[in-house]
Parts: structure tokens; sequence; C-alpha cells
């Protein structure tokens, strides 16, 4: 009898350390994830400081506050998405940890933007990651700008993509315009309508649509690029 209960002791004690070594492994699936996130968080807080107004109000308003999705007028799930106060309401932003956001939890699980309109890229995607583990600051006036570079590649397309091309893709792009592709930006620079839409120039709609003005900067880069004759360069 005393032999059993020895036994029976022996084998309580093994399998209590053996759980207890199961659950504080490092090896874990949830340890794993969890330190995954902590040293993304600490490298997005390390990295360059991502500006609102440059880098992530454009994405915004570009692809998510356009007709039928999250501007004043569709309001979408009750979310406008125009302005800074308005992407800050409710639980949608978590300012240092943008794994708790439901907005960002919405990209990168493919809801948003929605099905039919273009994803956001990888740079996008990282900007809003950083911008929210930063703090999901209120930061303006603190993008540089070269007007001395005004590529299509090295300029052009990035300021179009940021600000336009949410709205302007494929053949379904709004006022049947693609600025998705070199092709479809040539033939609105060389018939003026382009530079018409960034100017707020009298006679054309002014772009982007229900945002900011582009920058005088990026303006300027626009202009002497298709003053150039728009190459693809």
């Amino acid at each position: 009898m005393k032999r059993s209960i020895a036994v029976i002791a022996t084998i309580t004690v093994v399998v209590f350390f053996a759980c207890q070594r199961q659950v504080s492994s490092p090896g874990t699936t949830n340890n794993v994830t969890s330190d995954s996130i902590s040293a993304e968080s600490v490298l997005d807080a390390r990295a360059a400081p991502v500006c609102f107004e440059g880098d992530v109000l454009p994405i915004f308003q570009s692809s998510c506050a356009k007709s039928g999705c999250h501007d004043a007028a569709s309001h979408q799930d009750g979310l406008v998405l125009d302005s800074y106060a308005n992407i800050m309401r409710g639980e949608g932003i978590v300012p240092g940890n943008a794994r708790q956001s439901e907005l960002y939890q919405a990209i990168i699980n493919g809801s948003m933007p929605p099905k039919g309109n273009p994803k956001l890229t990888t740079d996008q995607i990282t900007n809003i990651r950083r911008w929210i583990n930063q703090g999901a600051k209120n930061t303006t006036n603190c993008t540089s700008c070269d007007t001395s570079l005004f590529t299509y590649s090295g300029a052009v397309s990035a300021i179009l993509s940021k600000n336009c091309v949410g709205c302007h893709t494929g053949a379904n792009g709004g006022g049947g315009i693609d600025l998705s592709t070199y092709s479809g930006v040539q033939v609105v620079a060389l018939n003026g309508h382009l530079v018409g839409t960034i100017t707020h120039a009298p006679g054309f709609s002014p772009m982007p649509k229900g945002g900011a003005m582009l920058s005088d900067c990026n303006i300027t880069q626009i202009e002497k690029w298709v003053a150039a004759g728009a190459p693809n360069n």
C-alpha cells in the first residue's frame, strides 16, 4: 500500500513539472506570436518617424474615404476616414498597438479595402502599422520633398499611388481614368487633365477628391514631368 502511494505521488510530481515546462516553453505558438509582435513593435518604434499628414492620411483618403465606402456621405459601418479626428474615433486605432487596432486588422485580413478595389501595397500597410506603433500621432509638415526629382519612377508614380490610385484604377476607375499604369497616366498628363485637376484649375474637378490639395512640391514635380513630355523614366 505504501509503495502504491509513493508511485502515485511520484507520477503526480512528474506530470506537474512536465506541464509547467510545457506552459512556460518559449517554443509554444502563443509565445512565438507574442515575441514576434513585441519585436515588430520595437523595430517600428526605432524606425524613421512616419508622417501622418504626408504618409498615412493620403492612403485613407484615396483608398477608404471615397464614395460608397467611408466618406462623409456614405460612412459605411459608421466610419468616416477622411481626417485625423475621424480616423481616431472609436476603437479602430489603438495608439502604440497596431495588432489591437481594428482598422489595421481589417487591412491585413483583406476586408479593407473591400473586394473589387485595389489592395494596399506592402509599403502602405507598413507605413500604417509603423504610424500606429509609433503612437498614431497627428504629425504634419514632416515629409521631405525635392523638386529637382521629377521622374515618373522616382516621384510621379509614388505621388499618384499614394493619393489617387485608390479611386482611379482599372477599367472601372473613377471618371474612366486609370492612374495605376504609366499608359493611363500618360493619357491624362498629355491632355492637360492631370495638371488641371491637381492645381484645382477652373473647369477641372479638384483632386484628390475630398482630400487636401497636393503639396506645392508634389505639384511642381508633376508639372515638371509633364512639361518634359511625360516620359516613362
